[in-house]
């Protein structure tokens, strides 16, 4: 009831300051303790809560999780796709004949034709393996090349593909972006959380 009464009964004694909860006066007193009990493995940056500690490893591990459905790019942070989301939001004035799905970039409905069409241009040398995008081309290659340009900070682990390391990271900076709908336990896998909705199932 304090929540509609505005009643404040839990007073800060450094600064006076009142709050509803005992649990926000608790934590509110962090500020003047100034107490930080978890450090950065990384940097040894201190923080007053873990989940500033958690959301601080992302400088770190350069995990990008959060995927924009439009243009493929990835974010650190929810709030980071949501605000760049608003660029797909202006007009889309380019339409695949197919689908009737819109795009805002040529490119970018070209790039998506080849679903349809199953066209494949760039051709891998080695296995003669077809590709609908040169990225894709130049992932597969690191396959007969045993390239491994990403590594990871903490471990010195190398990875052949940037989401297998930001993937990887996970491990270490206990970030958890995968959540169940039913029973709201977090994964750090994708995998991990299609492989437990079978207990629902």
């Amino acid at each position: 009831m304090r929540v509609h009464s505005q009643e404040k009964p839990y007073q800060c004694s450094e600064c006076l300051k009142n709050f509803s909860n005992k649990s926000h006066l608790i934590r509110h007193m962090e500020v003047h303790s100034q107490e930080k009990p978890y450090q950065c493995s990384v940097c040894l940056k201190n923080f007053s809560r873990k989940s500033h500690l958690i959301r601080h490893m992302g400088v770190h591990s350069q995990e990008k999780p959060y995927q924009c459905s439009e243009c493929l790019k990835n974010f650190s942070r929810k709030s980071h796709l949501i605000r760049h989301m608003g660029v797909h939001s202006q007009e889309k004035s380019y339409q695949c004949s197919e689908c009737l799905k819109d795009f805002s970039c040529k490119s970018h409905l070209i790039r998506h034709t080849r679903a349809h069409s199953q066209e494949k241009p760039y051709q891998c040398s080695e296995c003669l393996k077809g590709f609908s995008c040169k990225s894709h081309l130049i992932r597969h290659m690191r396959v007969h090349s045993q390239e491994k340009p990403y590594q990871c900070s903490e471990c010195l682990k190398d990875f052949s593909q940037k989401s297998h390391l930001s993937e990887h990271m996970r491990v270490h900076s206990q970030v958890k972006p995968y959540q169940c709908s039913e029973c709201l336990i977090d994964f750090s896998r994708k995998s991990h959380l299609i492989r437990h909705m079978r207990v629902h199932s």
